[in-house]
């Protein structure tokens, strides 16, 4: 029987891992086994980073809320139990937005938020 070459299927494999590494740094694009490290590393980075943008995100509207709450006088935590109180329903993603292109509603939330502390 005669020898077979696997150089096709190799070849072919090669090029779909170096076209997935374009853009990585150094030697991790064009270099095989460097290559393949890369990839299967940044398999694990993308699920990890999938959760954790769930995260990032819900910090970032905080912190947005936060100093746009301390410009009307209120802390972030006591805006939130205020709005909690009065029976506002807004999520922390819509409230940055109002906090950030709608100034005027943002800050008719503080004062109802205010309002049904007592303050």
């Amino acid at each position: 029987m005669p020898r077979v070459k696997g150089g096709s299927a190799s070849d072919k494999k090669r090029k779909k891992l170096f076209a997935i590494t374009k853009g990585y740094w150094g030697r991790k694009k064009n270099v095989y086994r460097r290559a393949k490290e890369a990839y299967l590393h940044s398999l694990s980075r993308a699920y990890t980073d999938r959760k954790r943008k769930k995260r990032d995100f819900r910090r970032l509207w905080i912190t947005r809320i936060n100093a746009a709450s301390r410009a009307q006088g209120l802390s972030y935590s006591v805006l939130m139990n205020g709005l909690k109180k009065a029976g506002i329903g807004i999520n922390r993603k819509m409230l940055s937005e109002l906090a950030i292109h709608d100034m005027p509603a943002f800050v008719q939330l503080t004062d109802q938020a205010r309002n049904a502390l007592g303050r």
